[in-house]
């Protein structure tokens, strides 16, 4: 009851939920980051890439379970954040804004608008899921073969259109994580004026390595399906 009935308990499971979300993305970016070295390196669609390996290694019974449970933090952090939004908004009888008596937080615009950004971030999530996951580690959930991921990321980033709803989402993740990192160590008590600024910087630090690396990963797969390597996608 304490989750649900206290303001502290309420940040917390946000708090929780969005170490989750950070480790989720960066797991994620790491393997798929594979795919730029392995473009650097002359093995992009190689069955021996570092990619190739990297999704071998998401498919180790450990990683298949870890993975969904991290995904789950992520998502339960995205809806649990728009039902506090909600009973919040309830509760002050109509879409008027809080005082906030944190300057960095008056100063931040992604803090005034992490709603915007959540639903964002989750409704371009389900159809990422449907391009990637549901293709891949799904596949290895009901034991079939996962589909080749250089030829998932070759047909999905081969689209301008789809490139562009990407990097949108990307961005949108790296707003919501500038404020959600260090709102996440001040929910656990580093809040302070010490580590205040310094939490910020980390944060910031932690969000652009996020965006560059799910960036690259996306422009380079563009840059292989339309100009280097676009009779891959007949032959993978």
């Amino acid at each position: 009851m304490f989750m649900y009935k206290s303001s502290i308990g309420k940040k917390f499971v946000q708090a929780i939920t969005g170490a989750f979300l950070i480790l989720f993305l960066l797991l994620h970016g790491t393997i798929n980051f594979l795919s730029v070295i392995d473009s650097f390196t002359g093995s992009f669609g190689a069955p021996n890439g570092l990619f190739q390996k990297g999704c071998d290694f998401m498919g180790l019974p450990i990683v298949t379970i870890m993975v969904p449970i991290l995904a789950l933090g992520f998502v339960i952090h995205i809806l649990y954040g728009l039902w506090l939004e909600y009973t919040n908004i309830k509760s002050r009888g109509g879409l008027k804004r809080y005082k906030v008596a944190n300057k960095g937080a008056i100063d931040s615009w992604s803090s005034k608008n992490m709603v915007i950004l959540g639903i964002l971030i989750i409704g371009i999530l389900a159809f990422h899921l449907t391009h990637f996951w549901a293709k891949m580690q799904l596949q290895d959930f009901i034991g079939r073969e996962q589909e080749n991921p250089y030829l998932l990321l070759l047909l999905t980033f081969k689209n301008p259109i789809l490139l562009v709803c990407y990097i949108i989402w990307f961005v949108a993740l790296f707003l919501h994580l500038t404020h959600g990192f260090w709102s996440m160590f001040q929910t656990i008590g580093w809040g302070n004026k010490k580590w205040f600024p310094r939490l910020k910087v980390i944060g910031i630090i932690v969000a652009a390595l996020i965006f560059l690396m799910f960036t690259a990963i996306a422009i380079n797969a563009f840059i292989q399906a339309n100009f280097i390597n676009p009779e891959m996608i007949n032959h993978l």
